[in-house]
């Protein structure tokens, strides 16, 4: 039997293995996530490129592309599962394997559709891809800093003892960077917080996921679109309107299995405070109604109320101000006064000719008596 000093060192060193454990594990998955959308998903997008160019796919390459895509996608399953135990690190996580199998679907389908859409796009319009991809990553890249800005917090200090403020300042211009490769190609599932200790949200934000996607998708059919009236005889050896029918439903084929995985196969939804198929219909409700609202017929209504109701204004100021005992042209209205709950009600133009006639009649009579 060990003695007591020898068995704290022995608990001590397993202790400090387990830490370099955890933390090779943690470096592992981090750097499998930074090489998949860093390398391989440009990768990918280049050799699919050049084989639409070629017409034609050869063997290498085309083992070259499916190595990339699983490559992509096993980053970003290891980013559901960093989240997913950042998230809930005080809880036991014990993720099945039809968990897996979702999140395996779900990014396949999104980022393929993702590389196929951007490779069409840039086949037939080469100058303007390059805008498009430079405005998804500065969106990216400057939203976790517009957060952070608007939250008026102090600049995080705590991320190596070691790193100057400058230093920082790199470190989270890199981390940043990262975020807007991944959200370049599919929705990241660790969301950056920079005025978090940890610089990651773990609240579930179900509505920033959903304008993501929703955005995202119309993107999608926007170049789809675009590539559509824009290509040219070179696309005779494809059936277009097909292919831009799949590549939608593969899209909403992805969304399908999100749907799947956070409302049946999550380990923690047990915990959700509310759902993502809520968060998708809010935003889709918010949004008709913004549309609703915005079209020319209710812009119309909405420009001859407003003119109604200045004529009016102007009408009874015109009243207030001649102080004659003629009221004509005064819309009918019932004020209340809240001090005293005195109502006053101001005749009409319809009640003054009730009025003026029944005048003219008694006027007419007594001229007749006379």
């Amino acid at each position: 039997m060990p003695r007591a000093g020898q068995s704290e060192e022995v608990e001590r060193q397993v202790g400090q293995a387990e830490g370099k454990l955890f933390t090779h594990r943690a470096a592992f998955a981090r750097t499998s996530v930074i090489q998949a959308f860093l390398g391989s998903a440009p990768q990918l997008t280049l050799q699919l490129y050049i084989c639409v160019l070629q017409q034609g796919v050869s063997v290498g390459r085309g083992t070259l592309m499916v190595i990339s895509l699983l490559s992509i996608v096993y980053g970003a399953l290891r980013c559901n599962i960093l989240a997913i135990k950042l998230k809930y690190d005080d809880y036991e996580v014990d993720i099945q394997p039809v968990a897996y199998l979702c999140i395996f679907l779900w990014r396949s389908f999104e980022i393929a559709t993702r590389v196929v859409v951007l490779v069409l796009f840039s086949s037939v319009m080469q100058l303007w891809v390059l805008p498009v991809v430079f405005l998804n990553f500065v969106v990216f890249f400057l939203y976790p800093w517009i957060l952070f800005w608007h939250s008026h917090s102090p600049f995080p200090e705590n991320i190596e003892k070691t790193l100057t403020r400058v230093g920082t300042t790199i470190v989270l211009c890199l981390l940043t960077f990262l975020y807007a490769g991944i959200n370049m190609f599919c929705w990241s599932a660790v969301q950056v917080k920079l005025n978090d200790p940890d610089l990651i949200n773990k609240s579930q934000n179900w509505y920033r996921m959903a304008v993501y996607y929703m955005l995202r998708f119309v993107e999608n059919a926007s170049l789809l679109l675009l590539w559509y009236v824009y290509k040219t005889d070179f696309y005779e050896f494809i059936f277009a309107p097909l292919l831009l029918l799949q590549l939608l439903v593969a899209y909403a084929i992805a969304i399908l299995f999100m749907l799947i995985f956070y409302q049946f196969c999550h380990p923690c939804r047990r915990l959700f405070s509310s759902s993502l198929t809520q968060g998708l219909w809010d935003c889709s409700s918010l949004i008709c109604l913004m549309c609703t609202s915005a079209s020319p017929p209710n812009r119309t209504k909405g420009k001859a109320a407003l003119e109604e109701s200045a004529h009016k204004e102007q009408s009874h100021d015109r009243a207030n101000d001649t102080a004659s005992d003629s009221t004509e042209g005064v819309p009918y209205d019932t004020t209340y006064d809240m001090l005293n709950d005195t109502i006053y009600d101001i005749p009409t133009e319809g009640e003054n000719n009730i009025g003026g006639e029944i005048n003219g009649d008694i006027s007419h009579n007594v001229s007749c008596n006379a």
